[in-house]
């Protein structure tokens, strides 16, 4: 008889025993709380684009091969040897109608500008901080020369000049085109349109 109650009583503290670990495991489910965090990020890539100007002061899209035409102090219709005219062209990263990212400008020559009268002719090309483009504003100090002087009109520039974002800075190229007081009898009457690019790219950040 003792012993059957001590087989009782075993059996039912394992009973117990169990129930106790069963109650453990569904108090720690219970207390297992979550929680999260989430983010999300957007992203849309900025635009670049320049605009330029005859005058440093008007300035617009100028696209297409024919581009703007550089207003050359007179006589550029009549050139005689010793003649040297002046034009300005101005560029600048545009602000409307969408603000444009920093970028630079490199100046290039249409390789069909040694051709014609430009056979004979040759020019040079400054930056200048000013918007009046003549032999004073070409031969002043701050000046950078962007083309050497003495240059054929096929050479373009070896380096290219920082732009601002969102036309906060303009350069202003000012070009010196000359007939050498030498040029033979042949330049007469001989005639050419010149072409120039001014071939823009953004910075390696786009800052």
């Amino acid at each position: 008889m003792l012993r059957e109650r001590g087989h009782r009583l075993i059996r039912l503290r394992a009973v117990l025993a169990g129930g106790l670990v069963l109650g453990v495991g569904a108090t720690a489910t219970l207390a297992a709380w979550t929680d999260e965090e989430h983010s999300a990020g957007s992203f849309k890539a900025g635009t670049f684009s320049i605009v330029g100007s005859t005058n440093g002061t008007d300035f617009s899209d100028h696209p297409a091969a024919s581009g703007a035409s550089l207003a050359f102090s007179l006589p550029a219709a009549a050139m005689v040897p010793g003649t040297t005219v002046y034009a300005l062209y101005s560029v600048k990263t545009a602000k409307t109608p969408v603000p444009s990212v920093a970028g630079s400008v490199h100046l290039t020559a249409d390789a069909a500008n040694f051709s014609g009268l430009g056979n004979y002719l040759h020019y040079g090309v400054k930056a200048i901080t000013q918007t009046t483009c003549d032999a004073i504003t070409f031969a002043h100090p701050t000046s950078i020369v962007v083309v050497d002087s003495g240059s054929k009109l096929n050479t373009g520039a070896d380096v290219g000049i920082a732009l601002a974002a969102n036309g906060d800075s303009t350069v202003n190229y000012c070009f010196a085109v000359t007939l050498p007081a030498d040029a033979s009898n042949e330049a007469q009457g001989a005639a050419l349109t010149a072409r120039w690019t001014f071939a823009a790219t953004t910075d390696p950040a786009g800052n």
